[in-house]
Formats: C-alpha cells, sequence, structure tokens
C-alpha cells in the first residue's frame, strides 16, 4: 500500500563497493579527510572543528567542496576498521541527513563498502535527490575502493622500484569511473 505523502518524506539509499584491499587500507583512506581531494571527487577539504578526543575523530566538523557546493559534516560515529558514520550540516538542500560507512572483511578476502544515507527532502523533490545522492555516493564508495587498492598495492611494492605491468594498469585514476560495484579495467 502507498505511503501518505506528506510535506517532507524520509529517504533512504545504499550503495556498495568491493576493494581487494583489507579493511585497514580502506578505513585509513576514509577516516583521514585531508586524503580525500587525491581519491575521491571533492576538489577540497578543511577541518573547521577538531573532534573531542582526536582532530579527525568524533565531532569534528569537516568541510568538503567541489564546483558547485560546500558541504560541513559532522563526525558522529567512529569505530576503527568498520564504521564511519557522519551527519550533514549544511550544503545541500536536505534535513536530517545522516550517513553510514560500514566495512565488512569478506571470506575470500578484500572489504565490502556499504554506504548508506537517510535524509528528508522537501515534497516533490525526493525522487531527484534519491537519484542524485545514490549516484554521488557510488561514485565516491567506487573511488574509495579503488584508492585502498592502490594504496595496498603500494604497500605491498615499497620495497620495488616499479610495480609489476598488470599491476600498474590496474592502478588507474579512479576518478573517471562510476558505479556501485568494483569491477577491474582490463
Amino acid at each position: 500500500m502507498n505511503e501518505p505523502r506528506t510535506r517532507n518524506a524520509r529517504h533512504r539509499i545504499a550503495v556498495e563497493a568491493f576493494s581487494p584491499a583489507a579493511p585497514t587500507h580502506v578505513f585509513a583512506l576514509l577516516r583521514r579527510a585531508e586524503t580525500w581531494p587525491t581519491w575521491s571527487l571533492f576538489e577540497t577539504f578543511t577541518l573547521e572543528r577538531a573532534g573531542y578526543d582526536e582532530p579527525l575523530g568524533v565531532g569534528a566538523i569537516r568541510v568538503f567542496s567541489v564546483w558547485f557546493t560546500r558541504t560541513r559534516e559532522e563526525v558522529v560515529e567512529l569505530v576503527p576498521d568498520r564504521k564511519l558514520a557522519y551527519v550533514l550540516l549544511s550544503g545541500l538542500p536536505l534535513r536530517n541527513y545522516r550517513a553510514e560507512v560500514l566495512l565488512a572483511l569478506l571470506d575470500t578476502g578484500g572489504t565490502m563498502i556499504h554506504w548508506s544515507a537517510s535524509f528528508d527532502a522537501r515534497f516533490g523533490t525526493g525522487w531527484f535527490w534519491r537519484a542524485f545522492m545514490r549516484r554521488i555516493l557510488a561514485k565516491i564508495a567506487a573511488q574509495l575502493a579503488y584508492a585502498a587498492e592502490a594504496q595496498a598495492a603500494r604497500a605491498n611494492f615499497a620495497g620495488w622500484s616499479t610495480p609489476p605491468r598488470a599491476t600498474a594498469r590496474r592502478l588507474r585514476d579512479p576518478r573517471t569511473r562510476a558505479g556501485t560495484r568494483h569491477a577491474r579495467p582490463s
């Protein structure tokens, strides 16, 4: 049965990406917001307020910008190698936005990145914001997966002057890729 329409509606989205890297590599990039401009669609990062116990921990207010907006987010939960949760303070016309990034070690190796968000949007705009945010989060999750793979490969080949040719091909810049699943480039 259809839910009754109200002035504001709660929306939920979720995307997943796979990285062959261990959760420690994925979490290291996810947590260190200053690295985001090097691997994600965000162009700049600023730490507006340090966290309660550590600079990028719970309570930290992170500011990310791209050409069309500047978002402010507060970290509300941090579980090492497992979870990062944040709320949006400003930057998009969404209310009560909360997102969680969960990392799961797979039995076959690698990490499944599950990025979910819920928010309220004005009546009539929810369809747009669901599609827009699903695309943005899918892109960032895929970029995180590729960046973690590259970081893990660099750590594995730290003693080598250059990585093997096949690995170098796999570590191409993911910023132009979109999608919810990690697929190895050929």
